[in-house]
């Protein structure tokens, strides 16, 4: 998630979040990245080693060449070491599955980042690799409950929040309501197939973009995006500018983290519109880019996806479903804006502060140490 897609500074934090959370918790951590070989190219290994570098992981990562013994960073045979001691496996979405590393460990626990996505695409018959794994946790709050239409496949899930590392993401500067910084996000207008299931439609962020597409033509907010989207868009990217959204490119503005993170700072607030398919399964899904807004001490208002159920919202955080409710929720932003942008640090710091997420994780996964 850090080199076989280089440049996306959010990316390499969502990764970068358990990585340094768990360091932080006292215990060795070393990120292993599979990279397919149609992937590999120069940029790739130059942007995986410059961040590694940049956190001080050099000792303690490396990219393995899928179905080969080939490594940049550690090397196989210190990988295979580290298997032979770990306790736990962290598998972000099942990536890693080379047995001779991972085998050995008591703990193999799935983690899914994207909800409804990997269990409707299970559901389908694709293979997701969910083998070998002893526990499986999710991001998605509502997976399992009664009204998320969204399949187990006979999967016990453990819910966990996103983590943010606070101490490396401390509170930004504050700013006055009438600044003119804008409200922002970093987005993709398409990730990667929707899906049709039991006559639901699961899409991505186009799909809800689009209804609110004249929402800057109803407030004096400006809303800068950072936004990969790809140039045969046409009809798109001209609704987008004929109604005031302003676009910048994301590899300039976010493409490592230490951009992303400045981007994020440098925002009034985010205004989060999540993939379609999370908002129909009700997966209960929130963003790990939202969670850093949080802890910048900069508001979110987020697009409904079932997460109200398990966080508060009205200070600091809001949801919502129409661009009416984000026309509200920013009126309520403006009329006390210090107030919650300090909310916005305390829901990070109480929710999602990494010594907390991470703590209770290894705890419901059984961990003795």
């Amino acid at each position: 998630m850090i080199a076989g897609d280089p440049h996306q500074g959010g990316a390499a934090w969502a990764v970068l979040q358990y990585v340094l959370g768990f360091r932080r918790l006292g215990h060795e951590v070393v990120l292993v990245e599979p990279i397919q070989r149609e992937r590999l190219h120069p940029a790739t290994g130059e942007f995986f080693r410059r961040v590694v570098g940049d956190f001080g992981l050099e000792r303690s990562a490396a990219l393995l060449l899928v179905g080969t013994r080939e490594t940049a960073g550690l090397t196989y045979a210190e990988l295979v070491a580290v298997g032979r001691r770990a306790e736990v496996f962290l598998n972000i979405s099942g990536m890693l599955t080379d047995p001779e590393i991972t085998d050995r460990i008591p703990l193999r626990v799935y983690l899914d980042l994207d909800p409804a996505f990997v269990q409707l695409w299970h559901a389908q018959g694709i293979d997701m690799r969910f083998a070998g794994h002893s526990h499986f946790v999710t991001v998605g709050q509502a997976i399992g409950h009664s009204d998320c239409p969204v399949p187990t496949c006979g999967l016990p899930w453990i819910p966990t929040l996103q983590p943010v590392v606070l101490d490396r993401w401390p509170a930004a500067e504050p700013m006055v309501a009438d600044v003119d910084a804008p409200l922002t996000t970093v987005a993709n207008w398409r990730g990667y197939g929707s899906i049709e299931h039991e006559g639901v439609f699961y899409g991505q962020k186009a799909h809800s973009w689009r209804p609110l597409m004249r929402l800057p033509t109803r407030t004096r907010e400006r809303f800068l995006l950072a936004l990969s989207i790809h140039p045969d868009e046409r009809k798109d990217l001209a609704a987008l500018a004929a109604n005031g959204w302003e676009l910048v490119d994301p590899v300039e503005a976010a493409g490592t983290p230490a951009r992303y993170q400045a981007f994020l700072r440098g925002s009034k607030a985010e205004l989060g519109i999540a993939k379609s398919g999370y908002v129909n399964s009700r997966c209960g899904w929130f963003s790990d880019r939202s969670v850093c807004y949080l802890a910048s001490g900069r508001p979110v208002i987020a697009q409904e996806t079932g997460f109200s159920r398990f966080l508060p919202t009205g200070a600091g955080l809001f949801a919502f479903e129409t661009a009416e409710d984000v026309l509200a929720a920013i009126e309520e932003m403006n009329g006390d804006y210090p107030r919650h942008a300090r909310a916005a640090r305390a829901l990070a710091e109480e929710f999602f502060d990494s010594d907390k997420v991470l703590g209770s994780l290894l705890q419901r996964l059984g961990t003795t140490s």
